[in-house]
This record gives C-alpha cells, sequence and structure tokens, in this order.
C-alpha cells in the first residue's frame, strides 16, 4: 500500500461561507432586508439548545424592523466581507485553494423579492466576487438560498408556503446564472434543504403565529415541497440552458448510531437515517420515498400540488450530492436517564465514546467516512463535502497570533478519514471544503465568539472590533497540506 494518498487533479480544496454570516452591508447599496437580519444573540440562551434561538415570532420580526442599529444583529454586519473581499480571497488564495463556496443574497440582487427588476449594484458585486476568484484560479461553488431569504415574502405573502414564491424564486435563479454563466460551474439551489424541518423560519421564512388554525407542520412541508420545485427548476434551467453546469441538492449528513445493540435502537437510528435522506432522495430520485407518504397520511398532512409537480421532480433529479458534516447522534428508543443533544438542532443521544465541544457537537471522524459510504451505496452519484469544520473559541495573543491546534487536530483528523475513504472505498468526491474561511457569525447561535475560519476577524458578540484579519496556525497547516497536490504523505497526519 502506497504512504501517500493520491488524489486527482480536479479534486477540489476550499472553504466555505455564507452571505448572511459574512457579508454585512445589510443596508447598503440596495440590499433589502433579510430574514437573517432578524436573528439576534441571545446570551441568556444555552448554547446547545439552539431550537429556541431560531424561533422567531412576528413581535420579534417587529422589534428588529424598528431597530435600525445592528449591535443586537450580528448578521447585519457580518466580518464585512462586502468590503473586504479582495483581500480575502487573496489571502485564501495564498493559501493554496482550488475551490470557494459562497451563497448569493437575494434580497441584495431582488430587494422585497417580488421586484419587476433586479438591483444591478447586487449583481456587479457577485460579478466582481466570482471574476477575483478566477483570477486565482479558484472555482466557484454557488448556494443560490442560504438562510436569507427577503423579509417582504414572509411579511406579504406566506414564504414558502406559497407557491407564489417559487416564481419569485425562479426570477432570481435565472437572473443570477444568466448573469455569471461565463463563471460558475457548480450551483447547489438551497443550503441544507432538510433544515426546514428543524428550524422553518431561517430555512424559509415560515413563522407558526402567521399560520393560526393551521397543521404547522403541514404547512412546513408544504414549503418544503415548494422549495423541491424549485430546486428542479434549477436543474431544469442549467441542464437546458447551460450544458456545462452541474446542480446539486445539498443537505445535513448526521450520522446516526444506534445507542447499543438493542435491536429497539437499531431500528430507532435506522427510522431517524431516513429522515434525512428523505430530502436527498427526493432531488436525487425524483420521486417522494414511500414512508415519507405513509408519515403524511398517518399525520393526516395533506399537500397541495400541481399535476406538472410529479413529471418535473422525476425529470430533473440533482447531479451531485453536496453535504454538512460535523458530528453524529445515538438514538434510542427510550431516552429516560441519558443526555440528549440538540447539536446542530439536531436530537439525538450524547455518545459516551466521543468528545463534545462547549456547544455540544460530538467529534467524530469516522462519521464523515461512514457518510460518504452510506450515501456513494445509496445513490451512486458523485459526492461534495461542502462544509466541515469546528467551531470553537479562539484566543488572539498580544502578538496576534492565534494557536488553535484544536481546529488542526479537528480538520487532520477528518480530512484523513476522507482521503482514506476514497482510496479504499471506491468514493467518488468532487472535493471537500471546510466551514469557513475567515471567522463568521454563526449561523445557529448569531454569534461571533462560536469561531470557525483559518482567518481571525477582531470583532466580538455584539460588533465591537477593528475587523482586521489574522491568519491562525491552522490557515499554515491547511497551506501546507494543499502544497503537496497530488500526492500527500500519509505521515502528514500523523505529525
Amino acid at each position: 500500500m502506497s504512504n501517500d494518498f493520491r488524489i486527482s487533479n480536479d479534486f477540489l480544496w476550499g472553504a466555505a461561507t455564507s452571505a448572511s454570516q459574512i457579508e454585512g452591508a445589510w443596508n447598503e447599496d440596495g440590499k433589502g432586508m433579510s430574514i437573517a437580519d432578524c436573528l439576534r444573540y441571545r446570551p441568556e440562551i444555552d448554547v446547545k439548545n439552539y431550537k429556541k434561538v431560531n424561533d422567531v415570532d412576528t413581535l420579534e420580526i417587529e422589534t428588529a424592523i424598528k431597530d435600525s442599529e445592528d449591535k443586537n444583529w450580528a448578521k447585519r454586519h457580518g466580518v464585512d466581507f462586502y468590503h473586504h473581499y479582495k483581500e480575502d480571497i487573496e489571502q485564501l488564495a495564498n493559501m493554496g485553494i482550488s475551490t470557494f463556496r459562497f451563497s448569493i443574497s437575494w434580497p441584495r440582487i431582488f430587494p422585497n423579492g417580488d421586484d419587476l427588476e433586479p438591483n444591478q449594484k447586487g449583481l456587479e458585486y457577485y460579478l466582481n466576487i466570482v471574476k477575483e476568484l478566477k483570477k486565482f484560479n479558484i472555482e466557484p461553488v454557488v448556494t443560490l438560498s442560504h438562510y436569507d431569504m427577503p423579509l417582504n415574502l414572509v411579511l406579504n405573502y406566506n414564504a414558502w408556503y406559497d407557491r407564489e414564491i417559487i416564481g419569485f424564486y425562479e426570477k432570481f435563479m435565472t437572473t443570477v446564472i444568466d448573469y455569471l454563466k461565463k463563471y460558475v460551474k457548480y450551483w447547489i439551489p438551497f443550503n441544507e434543504i432538510d433544515s426546514i424541518v428543524r428550524h422553518p423560519f431561517a430555512s424559509a421564512g415560515l413563522v407558526k403565529d402567521r399560520f393560526p388554525n393551521k397543521n404547522f407542520n403541514e404547512v412546513i412541508y408544504q414549503a418544503m415541497h415548494h422549495q423541491f420545485i424549485a430546486a428542479a427548476k434549477v436543474v431544469e434551467y442549467c441542464h437546458r440552458n447551460y450544458k456545462n453546469m452541474s446542480v446539486g441538492t445539498m443537505i445535513t449528513k448526521t450520522t446516526v448510531y444506534p445507542y447499543n445493540s438493542d435491536p429497539r435502537n437499531v431500528l430507532k437510528s435506522l427510522k431517524q437515517m431516513r429522515e434525512v435522506y428523505a430530502f436527498s432522495d427526493i432531488q436525487v430520485r425524483g420521486f417522494y420515498p414511500d414512508f415519507l407518504l405513509k408519515k403524511y397520511e398517518d399525520e393526516k398532512i395533506v399537500l397541495s400540488t400541481q399535476k406538472e409537480d410529479e413529471k418535473l421532480l422525476l425529470n430533473n433529479t440533482a447531479d451531485f450530492i453536496a453535504f454538512s458534516y460535523y458530528s453524529s447522534v445515538c438514538a434510542a428508543e427510550d431516552t429516560e436517564g441519558l443526555s440528549v443533544s440538540l447539536a446542530n438542532t439536531t436530537s439525538g443521544v450524547y455518545n459516551e465514546f466521543l468528545p463534545q465541544t462547549k456547544w455540544g457537537w460530538q467529534v467524530d471522524p469516522t462519521g464523515i467516512r461512514i457518510s460518504l459510504i452510506e450515501l456513494t451505496d445509496r445513490y451512486n452519484k458523485p459526492l461534495f463535502i461542502v462544509e466541515n469544520g469546528l467551531g470553537a473559541e479562539d484566543e488572539l495573543t498580544k502578538n496576534h497570533n492565534i494557536h488553535d491546534t484544536y481546529r488542526i487536530d479537528y480538520l487532520s483528523r477528518h480530512i484523513q478519514q476522507v482521503l482514506t475513504s476514497v482510496e479504499e472505498d471506491g468514493i467518488r468526491l468532487i472535493g471537500y471544503c471546510t466551514w469557513g474561511a475567515t471567522d463568521m457569525i454563526s449561523a445557529s447561535t448569531n454569534q461571533m465568539s462560536k469561531r470557525y475560519g483559518f482567518i481571525y476577524v477582531d470583532l466580538d458578540d455584539f460588533g465591537n472590533g477593528t475587523y482586521k484579519r489574522y491568519k491562525k496556525d491552522s490557515y499554515y497547516w491547511y497551506q501546507d497540506l494543499l502544497s503537496y497536490g497530488t500526492q500527500i504523505p500519509k505521515e502528514f497526519f500523523n505529525e
């Protein structure tokens, strides 16, 4: 067996971000208000209980609208990538990445979502980004919708519950794709499309108190259906007009183990994994799995569909499966006396064999290899890891150093499992992206102090700081890794 991991010349090594977490400039150059602008940092809530942080009601939205400042609404200022993008991209290029995943802020293109014409300044901004990436031979991977739909579509429509939103999204996506067509090959219609069942506001603008006398679960699954139709339309549009483009589904890949060998817990874990896969099943196979239809029947959930929906889903399936992977959970039929996690808004029992972070995420490098094998065996499609990383508190020393050995350890052990899986398990992997690039606002807790990047941004949880950038030790570690090219010594991961 070789002493090196051998990867293909076209393998994409990179970093991933989202507009609402890095851009800032929330009310500049014609941008409209986003649902992300209504999410605030709430230090009074336990960071291990993420669900409460993202419970947004109409009163909270009204409070956000009245507050024109950004201090309490961290995603309004982000890390000011809007004005630092050239500096940040150059830093990443110097690190050696070959791909950069970012998202388009929908209200930066159509401020209200239902506008007749796009905001030209918004289009030019993203064109400048992809041109800057191409200058450094970095392949853009673009997510069209990543938790920041226009707030107007919540206030004056019924968000993604309203089928009319599909048309607004279609206009948005065709405008962006046409404008960036020369530079972008890889497209993802929705970030973690499965997340709608865990945080319906951040994913689809759904606010429970705006649907009185309705089964809110039915509202969620109806909105989910509309997102599936919208995603299929992206596939249809790209395949019809741009033969070089590839469109992927993107899911949150949580690996679920039975808590022990009790057959009831094995069954529980299988059922929980079916729910994980339901979302990719629909986009990869082109139809709803029978177990999900049975769930609708049992819970008296009735979806409103149109006759062309079935054909559209079947004929416009995803070209690749993109996924995020951070941690795993265990499933138990009876959780009494067991410690239950809500890490990444995914409920599960803690695994006694795995350590956990301050935020309750269990560190499980083997789980990423298991995920690659499971997805390959299920779909036989190319895979793309578009998020993997560690959120942690980093300390900036007086000399502006950040010794994040814990992040290096996390990435080293996960990447080693990824490369081993490619070598031994027959995995077709397009690429691997860390989450993130620079530090950014946490999607779940709206914190700055939960840091993910290779580059430290001087900013606290309330927007105080210089916004200066400082390279962490992990930056140089990833730079060393990428310098090896297509042959990476295995001992690199054991140093």
